[in-house]
């Protein structure tokens, strides 16, 4: 994991590229509504001295912009922004899924998923890419478009696409807010702009032109955000499903903290035994894996 005390302008006299750490902070405080008075009762420090830090009269320690940054709630990958912009070197590791040092975490990932069926559950990064799923979500892409399907896989083009999972969407109308509310509010809380550019993506979509409307999805926008569901049509049946996330509480490593786990449940009684007929016609893996 890399660590530094010495700021990189010191070390090889250039300035960090990029808005100045003042300029940052600031931007991170407005985007969670905290007055700099707000700021500074939370990181019990002066709101002088949050001005001063802001403007750039004064130059955060290394140890106060971390602990400005949790205070903030700001992301781990944002964090080491805000450390290199202030000359330091990042403190957060960032290793891909298949290096030794995530051996256990995906040991883990691979255990929800797993354990979690005959229903289906799938791993995402920050951007919603498809990382891993389970045997029970390969029979619900059946009739995606393969252009949709070959890598990186993005699972929510696959799900509002009208060649992806849209036409067979019972409350297509219901699901694309929920998908697009969600969506709304992680780049609120993250400015990321590839996500703005996803929304956009998918807000350009038309219906797909075989609109399926079962009758069961309700009002869009008169529902709670917690039991919004995904009404699939499948060979299988209707499938009525509702999702939890999980994600890692404690990662210190920045590709570690932006991994979610979208498990998906049955709502009703006909759905969990669908699921079980389907994933019992699918060949477990064998030892080991393979």
């Amino acid at each position: 994991m890399p660590h530094g005390t010495s700021q990189t302008s010191a070390r090889n006299g250039r300035v960090p590229a990029g808005p100045p750490v003042g300029a940052l902070l600031r931007s991170w405080r407005q985007r969670r509504g905290l007055s700099q008075l707000d700021l500074a009762c939370e990181a019990d420090i002066s709101t002088r001295h949050v001005s001063f830090l802001e403007t750039g009269r004064s130059q955060p320690s290394r140890g106060m912009l971390i602990h400005l940054a949790e205070r903030l709630d700001v992301p781990l990958r944002d964090r080491n922004a805000l450390l290199v912009a202030a000359g330091f070197a990042p403190v957060y590791s960032e290793h891909s899924l298949d290096n030794p040092a995530m051996e256990a975490a995906r040991k883990a990932v691979d255990l929800v998923l797993t354990g979690h069926e005959p229903f289906p559950a799938l791993a995402v990064d920050r951007h919603w890419h498809l990382l891993a799923a389970n045997r029970a979500v390969a029979p619900l892409l059946e009739g995606v478009s393969a252009e949709l399907l070959a890598g990186p896989v993005n699972v929510l083009r696959l799900s509002l696409h009208p060649d992806g999972l849209a036409g067979r969407i019972g409350n297509w109308a219901q699901w694309r807010e929920h998908v697009l509310s969600r969506l709304t509010r992680q780049i609120e809380a993250s400015a990321d702009p590839v996500l703005a550019a996803l929304r956009s993506e998918l807000q350009g979509y038309p219906a797909p032109a075989s609109l399926l409307d079962d009758g069961g999805g309700g009002e869009a926008g008169h529902h709670p955000d917690v039991v919004v569901p995904l009404r699939l049509h499948t060979s299988f049946g209707l499938l009525s499903l509702f999702s939890t996330t999980t994600v890692f509480g404690t990662a210190v490593d920045v590709t570690l903290s932006e991994l979610a786990i979208e498990a998906f449940f049955p709502a009703d009684a006909e759905t969990a035994e669908r699921l079980r007929r389907m994933l019992g016609g699918i060949p477990s893996p064998p030892p080991g894996g393979g």
